[in-house]
């Protein structure tokens, strides 16, 4: 099988910190903190994604059960939860784009037509910041739930690397709101791009990941390792202005499909996936310059 290229490139890509965790009501609900609660706020994107269900994801399994505090964005994608003070920061926080019901403010006149997940480590969770929920912060859980060895620091320089990102940028940050203004406006933009392109993976392997609002945990790990290992292809396909049907592309979401399609669906799948997210944190790693421009570096495809 051909190698696809590991880890991403958007090269000078700029985020902004963003994203929220906590309890329940809607996010456009009553702004009053229930007694002995605290609350976690912050943003769902791809685009903004309205009518996302959120929650505390307190057993880690990827789906709402009895007891998880939990809420539903508004039409900016805002969230707020209500949750103890002792699980501030000690669980990570999910949010649900749902089939028939989000709808991603990139495209406000329709809603979604594929359900999937995105979620944010509970290390980087923030009762005092907004915490913006993404494709990136996604990526960031699955590469510490992988390496737990790796900090948080770690996996975002590591990030930021195959981004081509530079230093002291971060990577939690609601790019949205970044490419409307400011010095990096534009490598906001493309990070946007470079997430819109990884939420399309997600979605298109909604037959194989989800069943409802329902989550295979090892096939879930597996899609985000496969575009951990390929994040800069991904990238330089989004940089390129090319789509979901490039010929990257295609052969990205036939390599997913197949593999997916052979984990075990009667298990949990919790398997051991650090090989699927390699603790390299240089960026010499993950990007060549050659004939002009940068190039993505290995890879898989």
């Amino acid at each position: 099988m051909k190698k696809i290229l590991a880890a991403a490139g958007l090269m000078s890509v700029a985020l902004v910190a963003g994203c929220g965790s906590s309890g329940s009501g809607s996010a456009s609900s009553s702004s009053v903190t229930p007694a002995g609660t605290t609350t976690v706020s912050g943003a769902v994107a791809d685009g903004y994604l309205q009518n996302a269900q959120v929650f505390l994801d307190k057993n880690g399994n990827y789906q709402l059960d009895a007891g998880e505090p939990s809420t539903t964005t508004d039409q900016t994608g805002a969230y707020t939860l209500n949750i103890a003070p002792e699980d501030l920061g000690k669980y990570p926080v999910v949010a649900v784009a749902i089939k028939g019901q989000t709808i991603d403010m990139d495209n406000p006149g329709q809603t979604l037509q594929n359900s999937y997940v995105l979620c944010i480590p509970a290390t980087a969770t923030s009762g005092t910041v907004s915490n913006f929920i993404s494709p990136m912060s996604t990526l960031l859980r699955a590469k510490l739930e992988a390496n737990p060895g790796m900090t948080l620091a770690d996996a975002m320089t590591q990030l930021r690397n195959q981004l081509g990102l530079p230093g002291g940028m971060n990577m939690l940050g609601d790019y949205v709101a970044g490419a409307k203004a400011g010095q990096y406006r534009a490598q906001y933009q493309a990070m946007h791009q470079a997430a819109q392109q990884m939420a399309s993976l997600m979605a298109d392997q909604a037959a194989l990941v989800m069943n409802g609002t329902s989550v295979n945990a090892g096939r879930f790990r597996s899609m985000m390792g496969l575009m951990n290992q390929n994040l800069q292809q991904i990238a330089d396909n989004s940089n390129q202005g090319l789509g979901m049907n490039s010929t990257f592309m295609n052969s990205m979401r036939g390599q997913m499909q197949g593999m997916l399609g052979v984990i075990t669906t009667s298990t949990g799948g919790f398997g051991n996936y650090s090989g699927m997210f390699r603790n390299m944190t240089s960026q010499r790693y993950f990007w060549n310059y050659t004939g002009g421009r940068m190039h993505p570096r290995g890879g898989m495809m």
